[in-house]
Order: structure tokens, then C-alpha cells, then sequence
């Protein structure tokens, strides 16, 4: 080997020194960005998962307030509106949420919808501090039997 190949061959590894320091510093960063973008998103399904669960116990609370009058006479089997909005209100209350409750017109159907926001953990050194959380929830009067179709 001449002197000319030990130069480039030392020239080569002075210009490598240092490289791998550059990859673990990316590699290291990315890695965290994914870590934090799992907890986060897992963190924002937990949160949705808890809304739904509300909005759907809220609903079913209210479609435990029947309307007296008619479940008695057997005319009819739907809810007391102010009754139902009462009770699913009471309940997202206890729950530490608010929410939107809507009665269909033949009352027989109550749907609830809770707006809510997961504080993220990771996120933030992007920027990001919270993510938007919706819940929904529905319940259905039904009485005797029913046969599926």
C-alpha cells in the first residue's frame, strides 16, 4: 500500500467520525415523536371511549322517565320530555360533563352528545395541548316482545 492510499484512506475515516452521534440523535427523536403520538392517540381513544359511555348512560337515564299518564292508560309508551332532559342532565352532571339531549317527537327515542377535550401529554411540544372529544349516545323505548327480522 503507498502512501497516497493510506492518506485517502485516513481522510475517509476523519470524515465518518461523528456520524453515528448525528443518527442517534434522529433516530432518538423520531422514536419519542411515535412514542408520544401512541400515548396521545391511545390517551384520545380512552377519553372517547369514556364520552360515549356517558352520553350512552345518560341517555338510558333518560328513557327510564316514562310519561305516566300514557304508560299507565297503555296508550302510549314514550318519555316525559322535561322528566328525561331532568334526568340525562342529572346524570352528565354526577359525571362532571355537559352535553346536548334531544327527544324525538313521538318520544320514544333520546339522544345524547357530550363535547369534551383529552389534555394531551406528549403533543404539547408540537404545540398541541388538547384534542376535541365526542361522545354520542342513544336509547329507544321498546315494550313487549320483539322477534328479530
Amino acid at each position: 500500500m503507498n502512501a497516497t492510499a493510506r492518506g485517502m484512506r485516513r481522510l475517509a475515516a476523519r470524515e465518518d467520525r461523528g456520524g453515528i452521534a448525528v443518527f442517534t440523535a434522529i433516530v432518538t427523536i423520531a422514536l419519542l415523536g411515535i412514542i408520544g403520538l401512541v400515548i396521545d392517540g391511545g390517551g384520545k381513544m380512552n377519553a372517547t371511549e369514556r364520552a360515549d359511555t356517558i352520553a350512552m348512560e345518560a341517555a338510558r337515564a333518560a328513557g327510564q322517565a316514562l310519561d305516566p299518564g300514557a304508560a299507565v292508560t297503555g296508550t302510549a309508551y314514550r318519555v316525559d320530555p322535561q322528566a328525561a332532559t331532568a334526568a340525562a342532565q342529572a346524570f352528565l352532571r354526577q359525571a362532571g360533563e355537559s352535553g346536548r339531549i334531544s327527544i324525538s317527537p313521538d318520544g320514544t327515542t333520546i339522544t345524547v352528545t357530550i363535547h369534551a377535550t383529552y389534555a394531551t401529554k406528549f403533543l404539547p411540544a408540537a404545540g398541541i395541548d388538547s384534542l376535541p372529544v365526542t361522545g354520542h349516545g342513544s336509547a329507544k323505548l321498546l315494550h313487549g316482545v320483539n322477534i328479530p327480522d
